[in-house]
């Protein structure tokens, strides 16, 4: 991941656009695709599932309506004289007339087969004998406690006057049928004991009713009860059913549908309705999802190749859009690179008013100011030079190496050899700090230490004129880079021109100290002072005077190295005070 996002990072801005449009392309084209396929095949899911449906209440109505008919034709055959007689005598437990009953029924069992023609035949058990259709041909042998039917009945919760019994083989004729069979207690005036009215029902008839119904043959249906087990013995789909899971999401709801995937991972779509007549019936549709959703194959090839179509479009695009959106910025790049080779004249021009032609315009005005910049630092170079060269030519001023080596000169006569070796001392001390091995930026410590050697030579050279003090109020300043030689112009200043015609001694006072953001240096004296306003106008005019010469040199100097932060203030009360201030940025060396 790391190495993908730095070659990401490597590559040129024209491919990283070209890249990201792709992205983009694809990213919004896939999830259009991938949308509407969803959206469609959800859509037609949906309408199946409704239709599936819809048909499977309708088909639930049509079976219901048919068990209802044989309800009624049974209801209607037990309310019949015929029947009412044979109820009596199975209530008196005469079974003499047995015969003749059995004759009297078989005219209403024609008749309740001709007004439900999905029954295959009806079987009455009594105590007294069975009655059942002639024309059918009796299983001998088989006695009713062994059938299907007493077992349902025996299983059956009462209390119940009809029940209904899933598809089995008929049991008490010989052709052995698939039939589904309603049980039912005799309409009589008495309960009657072990008196059982079956009507079988046609297994085929039902299946007919059920698939009749059917449109769309990828559909299942089938008709089982709620524990699973088929109703009709013929239907397929047994193992649909054999899932517990399937079986337990049917038990309990009337109607509905759900997805339900096998556990071999086959999906269905799954509809159910019960049946209004025996509510333990349960009418299932099923269909395969795949099987459904197979015309969307069609579809999503279609919307592959479309999704394929455009991405290949969105290559070319990309590339052609990539190249049109930055030959401007590519224009722009050629031309800093010939200024990167010192061709400063050249220039950007476009007929664009676009970003990129702002920075164009801009870089033309960048190109301007750096040449004019140029110009400045060259000149402010020079000024530089020469105002360090006149602190370096002051510093070695004739008069003062006069003073100082005559000083010398007759303390070594008078064999002071002392004093000599510390003025020699303080004289070498004075030329190396002030060389600073060609370096124009000290520390204030440095600074402080160059200024002390000049008064201690200049106390030397002029004895009793005058006492200093130095004060720096903070030990931590000492640390503090700053401009060379500015405080030896200023004191040589005091001594010069404040102390010369005074009649008392002098007293030259330094202190440093931090004010806010800038390091204060203040350069006071007791002489004879001076009139500011004329320094001052002396000082805009490079006035030839040595006390404006000396005040211009560190005023120019300060403002060269620190720009318009550094500033020189004065005051000046004569005979009593003058003071000179320097404001000087702090933690900012000169370039």
């Amino acid at each position: 991941m790391v190495d993908m996002k730095s070659l990401f990072f490597r590559i040129s801005l024209k491919r990283r656009i070209w890249i990201s449009f792709v992205l983009i392309t694809v990213i919004c084209i896939a999830v259009t695709g991938l949308y509407s396929y969803d959206y469609a095949s959800g859509v037609m899911e949906r309408n199946a599932v409704q239709s599936s449906q819809n048909m499977l209440n309708k088909t639930a109505q049509v079976v219901d309506e048919r068990l209802r008919h044989v309800v009624v034709a049974a209801s209607t055959f037990m309310m019949g004289e015929a029947f009412q007689r044979a109820m009596r005598d199975v209530q008196e437990n005469n079974a003499s007339s047995y015969y003749d009953h059995l004759s009297a029924l078989q005219t209403p069992f024609a008749q309740m087969k001709l007004n439900e023609l999905s029954i295959d035949s009806v079987f009455i058990h009594t105590p007294i004998g069975d009655f059942y259709p002639t024309d059918k041909a009796r299983r001998q042998g088989l006695a009713f406690g062994d059938t299907t039917i007493q077992e349902a009945v025996r299983l059956a919760d009462e209390p119940w006057n009809t029940l209904w019994v899933g598809g089995h083989r008929e049991e008490f004729f010989t052709r052995g049928d698939p039939v589904v069979s309603l049980v039912m207690k005799p309409l009589f005036d008495f309960y009657l004991q072990d008196v059982y009215i079956i009507v079988n029902l046609k297994e085929d008839t039902l299946m007919k009713l059920i698939s009749e119904n059917l449109e769309n043959r990828q559909i299942e249906q089938l008709l089982y009860m709620r524990d699973g087990n088929p109703v009709l013995m013929s239907e397929a789909g047994a193992s649909f059913m054999d899932d517990p899971q399937l079986r337990r999401r049917l038990a309990g709801a009337n109607k509905g549908n759900f997805e339900y995937k096998q556990p071999h991972g086959t999906a269905y779509l799954v509809n159910y309705a019960e049946l209004e007549m025996n509510k333990n019936w349960v009418l299932i549709g099923y269909q395969s999802k795949s099987d459904l959703l197979a015309p969307m194959l069609k579809i999503r090839w279609a919307i592959l190749m479309i999704m394929g179509g455009c991405i290949v479009m969105a290559f070319i695009f990309a590339s052609v859009l990539s190249e049109v959106l930055l030959r401007p910025l590519l224009k722009l790049r050629g031309l800093m690179l010939k200024a990167g080779r010192n061709r400063l004249d050249v220039r950007f021009e476009s007929r664009y008013e676009d970003e990129v032609t702002q920075v164009g315009y801009k870089f033309n005005l960048m190109l301007e100011q750096i040449q004019s910049l140029i110009e400045e630092v060259k000149l402010s170079e020079q000024e530089k030079r020469k105002s360090e060269i006149k602190a370096l030519q002051a510093q070695i001023d004739p008069h003062f190496l006069y003073n100082t080596l005559n000083t010398i000169y007759w303390k070594s006569e008078l064999e002071e050899h002392d004093a000599v070796k510390e003025m020699i001392v303080s004289l070498a001390l004075l030329f190396r700090l002030g060389l600073n091995n060609g370096k124009e930026i000290t520390s204030v410590a440095q600074e402080i230490e160059h200024v002390s050697q000049y008064l201690k030579l200049q106390s030397e050279c002029y004895a009793d004129m005058f006492s200093y003090s130095i004060r720096v109020e903070d030990k931590r300043l000492c640390e503090l880079p700053i401009l060379k030689i500015i405080l030896q112009p200023l004191v040589e200043n005091s001594i010069l021109h404040g102390f010369q015609d005074m009649n008392r001694k002098g007293r030259i006072e330094i202190n440093v100290f931090e004010s806010r953001e800038d390091l204060v240096i203040e350069v006071s004296d007791n002489g004879c002072g001076m009139d500011v306003r004329e320094v001052r106008k002396r000082m805009k005019g490079q006035g030839d005077g040595r006390e404006s010469y000396a005040l211009s040199n560190v005023q120019t100097r300060l403002q060269l190295y620190y720009g318009e932060k550094a500033r020189m203030e004065m005051e000046s009360v004569p005979n009593e005070r003058t003071k000179v201030t320097l404001f000087i940025p702090m933690g900012r060396e000169g370039s």
